[in-house]
């Protein structure tokens, strides 16, 4: 099973979007992303998996799997 930050980098990817560019579609800070991203963050708040996955343009539940 993959983590919440490898499902996040696998979208952005298919986005052709980088971490910047997720950043500020999402309207995180990029040391919360690349916290998330890298895995040192395993459990983000239900705010921060929101904006992320409505700027994918995927649910959050996508983002778990």
């Amino acid at each position: 099973m993959a983590t919440i930050g490898e499902n996040i980098k696998k979208y952005r990817s298919k986005l052709g979007l980088t971490q910047d560019d997720l950043v500020r579609k999402a309207e995180v800070k990029h040391t919360t992303l690349t916290k998330i991203e890298s895995g040192s963050v395993v459990k983000p708040s239900v705010q921060t998996m929101a904006k992320i996955a409505k700027a994918l343009r995927v649910s959050i539940e996508d983002l778990l799997k």
